[in-house]
């Protein structure tokens, strides 16, 4: 009984329901069994007694015997009806059960298909609804409630990413402004020194806003939706120009991507994509280190892997580098922190995902999934 509860309590609903199914069918089943029991006695007392006044003295020996093998007669029936009682009652508890089952999935099936769109739905897909038909009953207000709230969250996310986009770009005038002052300010005659170095300084910080700034605009576009500007792009020519832009001097490169590796995407989101685990990886490296960019056509997508060398990390922090401004040691501080989190969202943009994985020996490996283009299913 206590295992039954606590199966009644932690299981699932399907099984909440078919345990309620049987718990009822066994007591209603119960209840039946021993109504015709008591009904059958009585009946048998009746019937060995009529009118409760005759007694076995008073009749002739043969009615005696009589009486006696039809007393014998009824307890067989009542013992035979038992036992056909109980045996159907245990046939009918398993049918019980099964039935239940049958019935539990039948009526939780709609729930199950609203668990599975939901689990469908994120934060680069709110556009998506449940849209649930059918009559108007409990089922369909929980669809259409959550329909409501994905409409309400899919206009916050929205004015989100405006307003990240509009300010980034605003931003841009009043920093325009500041670097024409500072040259301004040292092309006059006769600067003092202490003006240069601050204005040295203050290019540096104005160009890391900048830096930073460009990063706003490009994660806000890549969550903001679908891709206008779709097309077969290169791999190999992609890793080719991000390495042209940042080189990896005093560093050991090793390159191993075919011309044949093709994924369909945003060319200039893409190039970003290839750029910044380039500059993370030549960045955020050990004098004298190792790159290791590779890449291979598997079923129906692209797969890129950008590894480093260094020191060892913790799995739990590398896992965090994906979100924005999440940094590994005191020595990343002057990144901006948006480098991997752009290659997330570039990659969830394109139906891809990047996944980060602490080397044993040290070091990061970088894995990238696009989907490829139509040319990639060419074997080089």
């Amino acid at each position: 009984m206590i295992r039954l509860r606590r199966a009644f309590r932690g299981g699932t609903v399907g099984v909440r329901f078919t345990l309620l199914y049987a718990v009822v069918f066994l007591v209603s089943g119960a209840a039946l069994l021993g109504l015709t029991v008591l009904l059958a006695g009585g009946v048998s007392q009746t019937q060995q007694a009529p009118g409760g006044t005759a007694t076995v003295d008073n009749v002739p020996e043969r009615v005696r015997a009589l009486e006696e093998e039809l007393a014998a007669v009824h307890a067989e029936q009542n013992r035979q009806l038992l036992v056909g009682a109980l045996i159907a009652m245990i046939v009918m508890a398993v049918v019980s059960v099964l039935l239940g089952r049958a019935l539990a999935r039948r009526v939780l099936r709609p729930l199950r298909t609203i668990t599975a769109a939901t689990q469908r739905i994120s934060a680069d897909n709110l556009d998506r609804r449940l849209a649930v038909d059918g009559p108007s009953d409990e089922v369909k207000d929980l669809a259409d409630t959550i329909d409501e709230l994905l409409g309400r969250l899919e206009t916050s996310f929205d004015a989100q990413r405006r307003f990240v986009a509009n300010a980034s770009h605003e931003l841009r005038t009043p920093l325009a402004t500041m670097r024409a002052s500072l040259d301004v300010a040292v092309a006059k005659p006769d600067v003092p020194t202490a003006t240069v170095v601050l204005a040295d300084r203050m290019r540096t910080q104005l160009d890391r806003v900048d830096h930073l700034l460009d990063g706003f605009l490009v994660l806000a576009r890549a969550q903001h939706g679908a891709l206008a500007d779709t097309a077969a792009v290169s791999m190999h020519d992609l890793v080719t120009a991000a390495l042209a832009a940042r080189p990896a001097d005093g560093l050991t490169v090793t390159v191993d991507v075919p011309a044949s590796v093709l994924v369909d995407g945003s060319p200039a989101l893409l190039a970003r994509l290839v750029g910044n685990l380039v500059d993370n990886a030549v960045v955020h490296n050990q004098p004298s280190g190792w790159i290791s960019i590779s890449a291979r056509p598997l079923d129906g997508v692209a797969e890129l892997v950008v590894e480093t060398g260094g020191e060892v990390f913790d799995q739990g922090q590398v896992d965090r580098l994906a979100r924005p401004f999440e940094r590994l040691g005191a020595e990343r501080t002057g990144s901006s922190g948006l480098g991997l989190s752009i290659v997330a969202a570039v990659a969830a943009a394109h139906g891809g995902r990047l996944t980060l994985a602490a080397r044993e020996c040290g070091g990061l490996r970088a894995t990238v999934t696009l989907p490829s283009a139509a040319e990639a299913l060419v074997a080089a």
